[in-house]
């Protein structure tokens, strides 16, 4: 009887997921991938390369 209980549970979940399916609604969950984050150094800390140096213009 319980077999029996869990065969009719399991055959309405299915009917459920496959009219979920045709509005997109997927129930598996995928995991998401984290987001990248990216740690920069603070160039305020250093001092900057004579090269990289630049004159404003008095133009703008």
């Amino acid at each position: 009887m319980q077999a029996l209980i869990e065969l009719i549970a399991g055959f309405i979940a299915l009917l459920a997921a496959v009219a979920l399916a045709q509005f997109g609604m997927d129930m598996a969950q995928t995991a998401k991938p984290d987001r990248e984050v990216r740690r920069l150094q603070d160039c305020r800390a250093s001092q900057p390369d004579k090269a990289s140096v630049t004159v404003p213009s008095r133009r703008c």
